[in-house]
């Protein structure tokens, strides 16, 4: 759902429009007011199930995370399905990302020091691009931060005893989703667009997954996390209580871990850091 944060962080924005895969798309970029210092990039992704959302559904956590990180954030307007279905949203956000490092030094940014995060579908697309970024080579993304994302469109890790606010996330609404963005049989399987089936996880970047008490869906965020430290991935898992799904994306402590985490990460003096397994659940529903 769209965020509601007021107009009183200290960041500039600017309206771009660049050439996506399949048309022009709109970025929006947040910049902490100049002051010398050179920033890091974080590439970020609206929710909406795929297929709903714009710029301002992200605004919120945009601003957030541009001011307490602080970075040059880029929101990305992507493509919706039906009409543009896999892979038009992720090469839009991978092009959004190629557009961002081509113009870091007009940015007052680092184009070596990119991080990519996503909430919901967003969170899906953040996930992918991470994968993306790893086999081509060409864009360094050092950390990824995925707000209930959501990861396996088979749909078969959801938790029935979760009671969820009405009006959020079903499972119905979730599937009507994958359908309008993977309409093929293989790229349901497709490891840019299933993460959690990937068997190909190592050499992606530090990541930070939080996931929702209050969601149907989280337990498919917390295997992933599990996946990825096997696998060798920096990892820390966090689960927020007393939140749903929609409303995490502009929740105060998970947009404060974010800021935090890319802080860590795309900071020049980070370096790789051993595989971590730093799982920290708050109280919820046992399933």
């Amino acid at each position: 759902m769209p965020g509601h944060t007021a107009d009183i962080v200290p960041v500039e924005v600017e309206e771009v429009t660049i050439e996506g895969h399949a048309q022009r798309i709109p970025l929006r970029v947040y910049a902490p007011r100049a002051d010398g210092t050179t920033r890091p990039i974080v590439v970020y992704l609206h929710g909406g199930g795929f297929l709903h959302g714009d710029l301002a559904w992200g605004d919120g956590a945009a601003r957030a995370i541009a001011a307490a990180t602080p970075a040059v954030v880029i929101s990305v307007g992507y493509s919706l399905p039906p009409a543009y279905p896999f892979p038009a949203p992720l090469e839009d956000g991978y092009l959004a990302c190629r557009w961002a490092r081509s113009h870091a030094r007009r940015l007052h940014a680092d184009a070596d020091c990119i991080g990519v995060a996503g909430h919901d579908a967003g969170g899906n697309l953040a996930a992918g691009l991470g994968a993306m970024a790893r086999d081509r080579k060409e864009i360094p993304l050092r950390a990824q931060a995925l707000l209930a994302p959501l990861l396996d469109p088979s749909l078969t890790r959801v938790s029935h005893l979760v009671e969820c606010p009405v009006g959020e996330m079903t499972v119905t609404a979730c599937a009507h989703g994958y359908r309008a963005y993977l309409p093929g049989f293989r790229q349901l399987m497709h490891p840019y667009a299933a993460p959690l089936e990937s068997r190909r996880l190592a050499g992606l970047p530090p990541t930070l997954i939080i996931s929702a008490a209050l969601d149907l869906l989280h337990l498919e965020a917390e295997a992933y996390a599990g996946a990825l430290i096997a696998a060798g991935v920096p990892t820390h898992m966090l689960r927020i209580p007393d939140v749903s799904h929609g409303s995490l994306a502009t929740n105060a402590r998970a947009l404060a871990e974010v800021s935090a985490f890319f802080a860590q990460q795309l900071s020049p003096r980070a370096r790789p850091k051993k595989q971590t397994a730093a799982v920290s659940l708050s109280p919820a529903p046992r399933d």
